[in-house]
């Protein structure tokens, strides 16, 4: 079973870092492995040449491989659609790869900002302390490729969330806020995450204020993406009427398909979970799939017998 080849893609491939279930991407407490980190290594042949794509992958091969990559093919993107690539602060080798293979992103998307609500009803935009210059200088360096931190709201309470929902001004002010900070630091847009943390409640304030917020950021020349949940499995927390009503304004969703058995045994993103999840939201083929990010984990898990035995594999 295959999905659709006009849904984007959202490529996890060498984010390597960790995930909870309220939220795409957020610094965890499991336990790390002691390995240390290795370093790439130069091949003289692509992957195609050296017979690594294929669907009877051999294990032997992705162990003596995959940290070796094809150094004349860094700067050539093969892959037509939209990809976006996390990067998080406290994975280093995450910066790395940004720099290394920046030209096969449209997307790098910096976990770096947290917008909160003051006591005095205002706003401020926190984590401007991991924005780092140099390094997005080094992953442009003459790219196409786009910076778009994420923008989390972070330990907002149900108050917090009912005075802005229920408030026009605190609808502008935020956006006024957001936009302005995102200016001011050169970046090209964001990724906002806020869905999850409703659990699929008060939608409907909840779609405005997001219409009005990508409308403005259309306004103001930036881009405005949106991380949804998936809809099948997961509560329906995000449906087809949601993205009929957000996807004329918001440039692309960044779907979490992948934790599919988060807390038991079991797939981490089965195929054809992934397919179900993308024909609930976009049910006909056709454009408007193309802002669908699907979610690809480049991680897996080995079971044990007890739940202190699992290991993750392939995450930092």
């Amino acid at each position: 079973m295959y999905l659709p080849a006009c849904v984007r893609v959202l490529l996890f491939a060498f984010i390597l870092l960790e995930q909870q279930s309220d939220c795409t991407l957020k610094q965890g407490d499991k336990k790390k492995s002691d390995r240390k980190e290795k370093e790439f290594k130069l091949a003289e042949k692509s992957v195609v040449q050296r017979k690594l794509v294929s669907e009877k992958a051999k294990v032997k091969d992705i162990l003596k491989q995959h940290l070796s990559y094809y150094a004349k093919g860094t700067e050539n993107k093969h892959f037509e659609g939209l990809a976006l690539a996390y990067v998080t602060p406290w994975n280093n080798h995450g910066y790395d790869i940004a720099k290394v293979f920046g030209a096969k992103f449209s997307v790098v998307s910096p976990v770096w900002l947290q917008i909160k609500r003051r006591e005095d009803g205002s706003f401020n935009i926190e984590g401007g302390h991991d924005i780092n210059n140099e390094w997005m200088r080094e992953v442009k360096n003459g790219r196409s490729v786009e910076i778009m931190p994420r923008l989390f709201f972070d330990g907002w309470s149900g108050t917090d969330y009912q005075a802005l929902l229920s408030s026009e001004a605190a609808v502008k002010e935020l956006t006024a806020v957001a936009v302005s900070f995102l200016k001011t630091n050169g970046f090209s847009g964001t990724v906002v995450e806020i869905w999850s943390q409703l659990g699929g409640q008060v939608k409907e304030p909840l779609r405005n204020f997001l219409n009005y917020m990508a409308e403005t950021f259309q306004l103001n020349e930036l881009k405005f993406f949106l991380v949804i949940p998936p809809p099948v499995g997961k509560g329906n927390l995000f449906d087809a009427e949601d993205f009929r009503s957000l996807s004329p304004r918001v440039d692309g969703f960044s779907l979490m398909t992948y934790d599919y058995s988060s807390g038991s045994i079991g797939p981490n993103a089965p195929i054809k979970w992934m397919k179900e999840c993308v024909e609930a939201i976009v049910p006909e083929p056709g454009p408007d799939r193309s802002k669908l990010l699907l979610g690809l984990n480049f991680y897996g898990y080995d079971y044990g017998t007890t739940p202190e035995a699992v290991v993750e594999i392939g995450r930092a």
